[in-house]
C-alpha cells in the first residue's frame, strides 16, 4: 500500500506524467537511435541513449500527479479533438544540451529553424486546453526530441537534417521511475 500523504502535511510523490507528443514513426525512431549513438561516441557523452518507443516532441505537458487523474484524462481528450491540422514535416537539424539539474543534461535534438508545423499544433493544443480548464502556464516552445542525459552540457552544433512526417498526434501517460509510456488517445491530422 501506497501512503499518499501524511495528514494532509505532505504532497504526495508524483508517479504518473500526462503529455500530449508527436511521436515519430518506427523507422525513423530507429534513426534517431542511430544518431544519438553516433553523438554518444563521438562526443564522449556517457549518458544512455532513451529508447525508441520514448522519443518523441512534447507538445503540451498536463502534470505530474500521485496516480492518474481520470477526469483530466477525459477532459484532455475532449480538448484534443477539436484541434484540427493537416500532417506536416517535422523536420530537426541541430544537437545540444539543455540546462538541467547537476550531472543530467537533456541532449536534445532541435527542431529546423521555427518548426512551423509543431508550433502551429503546439499553439492549437494549447488554445484549446485553455479552453477546457487545462491550461498551464509554459516556457516558449523549442521543438526538440530528448536523444540522452549527461553529466556533460554540450553548445549546440549542427547536424544533417532529418525528421518525419508527423501525420498524428498522443496523449501520454508516463509511469515515472518505471520507464513505461502508455498511450491513451491518438489524434488524427488530415491531409
Amino acid at each position: 500500500m501506497q501512503q499518499t500523504s501524511l495528514g494532509g502535511f505532505a504532497a504526495a510523490h508524483p508517479t504518473d506524467r500526462l503529455f500530449f507528443a508527436v511521436m515519430p514513426p518506427p523507422e525513423e525512431a530507429t534513426q534517431l537511435a542511430r544518431l544519438a549513438d553516433g553523438l554518444r561516441e563521438s562526443l564522449g557523452l556517457r549518458g544512455r541513449p532513451r529508447p525508441t518507443t520514448h522519443l518523441h516532441v512534447t507538445l503540451q505537458h498536463l502534470g505530474d500527479f500521485a496516480g492518474l487523474p481520470q477526469q483530466r484524462v477525459e477532459d484532455a481528450r475532449a480538448a484534443a479533438v477539436g484541434v484540427a491540422l493537416d500532417a506536416f514535416e517535422a523536420r530537426f537539424d541541430r544537437v545540444g544540451s539543455f540546462a538541467g539539474r547537476p550531472g543530467k543534461h537533456p541532449f536534445v535534438l532541435l527542431g529546423a529553424g521555427d518548426a512551423p508545423g509543431l508550433g502551429e499544433l503546439h499553439a492549437s493544443l494549447g488554445a484549446r486546453l485553455a479552453a477546457a480548464g487545462l491550461g498551464r502556464r509554459e516556457r516558449a516552445f523549442v521543438p526538440h526530441v530528448t536523444l540522452l542525459y549527461d553529466a556533460r552540457n554540450v553548445a549546440v552544433r549542427p547536424v544533417d537534417p532529418l525528421g518525419w512526417t508527423a501525420r498524428e498526434f498522443v496523449l501520454v501517460h508516463s509511469l515515472l521511475g518505471r520507464t513505461e509510456y502508455r498511450v491513451l488517445g491518438r489524434w488524427a491530422l488530415g491531409r
